[in-house]
């Protein structure tokens, strides 16, 4: 897992890559504000059987989107639930990413298609 430093370093990098081709960077006051991930479980999710068990959390709209959006307050983590068992999930720092998908997971898991 990458940490903040890490994060800040291949900053610093691209800051350095936009200075040699010429534009003016200045680099100051670095904060991670947003972390992204991806994980994919091991089967794939009734959607529809997944929303209906967990609102007020879940939101699912599929004439919009073919995601399930999970919302964890507590955690500042948004999830995105897909059919495949791909979940995207976006949190304030890498700790709230990783948490977010522990807690997640015996909720999907319920909701998990059999396989035939």
């Amino acid at each position: 897992m990458l940490d903040e430093e890490e994060a800040k370093f291949g900053a610093r990098r691209l800051a350095r890559s936009l200075q040699k081709l010429g534009f003016q960077v200045i680099f100051t006051d670095f904060k991670v504000v947003n972390v992204l991930a991806v994980c994919n479980m091991p089967f794939e999710i009734r959607l529809p059987e997944f929303t209906k068990n967990n609102r007020p959390h879940a939101s699912y709209e599929p004439e919009l989107h073919p995601a399930v959006c999970y919302r964890i307050k507590s955690l500042r983590a948004t999830l995105q639930i897909f059919s495949t068992g791909s979940i995207t999930v976006t949190g304030p720092n890498v700790k709230a990413v990783a948490t977010a998908v522990e807690q997640i997971y015996p909720f999907v898991f319920e909701s998990r298609k059999e396989i035939l």
